[in-house]
């Protein structure tokens, strides 16, 4: 599985490493990522995503039916 965030869509972006004297170098800034188990109480029954920890903080405001469902229509989320 890539590394994208299924709430938010984040994924890792490139950058540089850039030295003390300047030399720059690519590099990788990737997601803060977590497998994490959420409890949906309207179908009662658990689900696993793979979320940032942004989108933990988004899932904690909204709520968990509401975050998925946003992210399904925003098609971060193909099926659950």
């Amino acid at each position: 599985m890539s590394r994208v965030c299924q709430i938010t869509g984040k994924r890792a972006m490139v950058g540089n490493n850039v030295s003390h004297s300047k030399r720059r170098v690519k590099r990788k800034f990737n997601v803060n990522l977590f497998r994490k188990k959420f409890y949906l109480p309207n179908e009662k029954r658990w689900v696993q995503l793979t979320v940032s920890a942004s989108g933990i903080r988004t899932i904690n405001k909204k709520g968990v039916v509401a975050a998925i469902q946003e992210a399904k229509e925003k098609g971060f989320i193909e099926k659950i």
